[in-house]
C-alpha cells in the first residue's frame, strides 16, 4: 500500500497523529533530505526523492506489496507530489494523509482568513499575474526564480501597490514574517510562501 502524508510546514510538532501513526507504521519511508532529517530515527528502509518522478512511479509499483510513505511537504494535494501519485495510482492502492499546508499556517500566523483565497503557484512555472491582480486574496507557492520581488514588480507595473505577507523559513528558529506593500519588498528573501492582498 503507498501512503502519502503530508508532513506540515517543517515542524515535528504540527504533525497530525494520523500522519505520525503512518511514518511509525511504514517499511519503506521516500522523501527529500530535508523531510528525512525529520525522521532520522526511522529504522526502515529510507528513499531519496529525486527529479526523476517516472523513475520514482516505476519503483513505487514493484513495491505496492510493502508499507510504503511518500512524505509531501505542507499538504500534499497543495502544488505537491499528491496529484503527480494520484494519476499513476488508483484509490485501492492509494490513501492520502491530509497535512498543515504553509499557506494555512502563514495565513494562521498573519491573522488573515482563508475566505475566498485564490491559491496559486510560481513554483517551476510563469504564474497568471493578471489572474493575481483580480482577485482580491492570492496565497501562493514561490520557488528560488520568481519569488516576492519578481512578484511585488509585476502587480507594480500593472498600476498595483497590494500589500504582501511574506513568510521565510516557516516554522524553523529563523522564521520571519514580513507585511509590506508591494513597493517595499526587498530583492532576497529565504524560501517563502507569499499572501498577497489586492486591498480594494
Amino acid at each position: 500500500m503507498l501512503t502519502v502524508v503530508g508532513i506540515g510546514p517543517g515542524a515535528t510538532e504540527l504533525l497530525t497523529v494520523q500522519a505520525r501513526a503512518e511514518i511509525d507504521d511504514a517499511e519503506i519511508l521516500v522523501g527529500g533530505a530535508r523531510q528525512l532529517a525529520l525522521f532520522n530515527d526511522f529504522r526502515g528502509e529510507t528513499r531519496l526523492l529525486t527529479g526523476d518522478l517516472d523513475e520514482l512511479m516505476a519503483w513505487i509499483r514493484e513495491r505496492l506489496n510493502q508499507q510504503i510513505v511518500v512524505l509531501a511537504s505542507g499538504d500534499p494535494l497543495i502544488y505537491g507530489i499528491g496529484k503527480r501519485l494520484a494519476a499513476n495510482f488508483p484509490p485501492e492502492h492509494l490513501r492520502i494523509i491530509p497535512g498543515i499546508s504553509s499557506i494555512q499556517y502563514l495565513c494562521a500566523k498573519a491573522a488573515v482568513d482563508m475566505n475566498d483565497i485564490w491559491i496559486t503557484s510560481s513554483h517551476g512555472r510563469e504564474p497568471d499575474f493578471q489572474a493575481i491582480a483580480a482577485h482580491q486574496k492570492v496565497a501562493m507557492v514561490t520557488d528560488n526564480i520568481i519569488g516576492p520581488y519578481a512578484i511585488a514588480q509585476a502587480l507594480l507595473a500593472r498600476g498595483l501597490n497590494p500589500t504582501l505577507i511574506i513568510g521565510e523559513n516557516l516554522t524553523s528558529a529563523d522564521e520571519r514574517i514580513h507585511r509590506l506593500a508591494a513597493c517595499d519588498v526587498a530583492q532576497r528573501y529565504a524560501m517563502n510562501v507569499v499572501v498577497i492582498l489586492n486591498e480594494r
